[in-house]
């Protein structure tokens, strides 16, 4: 009898569980971002001369891209749109989560620390919020760039580059949360900024009981698109 009401009480419970995970899967009470996979680590020398590297970016959510200076207008408008993230931040509603860009670019030889400066200036990019960094150890970016963060990018005959416009958005953890690659069909903009408000929600409250909700939403895979 003792047997058979523990049978029953585990049969009960296996069922209820089976239940949830349907109910959640179907009702996805939370949407979160894929956890990618991590971002790889680097060092590398910003535009004012100075070393940046993957640790000094962690605890803040930051936005990749990869191009170099001397690629043609509007060269995919990367600037164009890492400007309009940042200038539509509120729309995120990150708090004080910090945010900061990076663009990193493959073309070492030509885009030195002070060329990457002059190039910020021209846009107006203020160091704390607008990193530009390259390394001249060109074996290792390919890693950072290619292997690391799977941005495909190859340098031609005539000195340019051929590319694959990509952002990438990485959490305070180091975790690759969303992939862009460029689209003049769908604003990747309004894709960022919608993503960067599903991360903010879920930095700012998967803690205590709620951090197991988050979990099984990423247990489920209730991934926002």
């Amino acid at each position: 009898m003792k047997h058979s009401l523990l049978a029953r009480i585990f049969y009960g419970f296996a069922a209820l569980l089976v239940v949830s995970a349907f109910a959640f899967k179907i009702i996805q009470p939370i949407k979160v971002l894929p956890r990618i996979r991590l971002s790889p680590a680097f060092s590398l020398t910003d535009q004012n001369g100075e070393r940046v590297t993957n640790e000094d970016l962690r605890g803040k959510i930051v936005l990749y891209t990869f191009t170099y200076t001397n690629c043609p207008a509007p060269c995919a408008n990367l600037d164009a749109t890492m400007q309009d993230v940042y200038a539509r931040l509120d729309e995120a509603n990150l708090g004080e989560i910090p945010f900061v860009r990076v663009t990193v670019s493959f073309d070492p030889a030509r885009d030195t620390p002070s060329t990457l400066k002059s190039y910020a200036d021209g846009l107006s990019a203020n160091r704390a919020t607008w990193v530009f960094a390259t390394t001249d150890d060109e074996a290792l970016l390919k890693t950072i760039i290619g292997v690391g963060f799977k941005a495909y990018y190859e340098k031609k005959a005539d000195g340019s580059y051929a590319f694959d416009p990509t952002f990438i958005l990485v959490d305070g953890w180091g975790t690759i949360r969303g992939e862009y690659r460029y689209s003049t069909e769908v604003s990747t903009a309004d894709r960022i900024l919608r993503h960067l408000s599903v991360l903010a929600d879920e930095v700012h409250n998967a803690t205590g009981s709620a951090k197991l909700a988050y979990e099984a939403a990423h247990l489920f895979l209730c991934y926002a698109k």
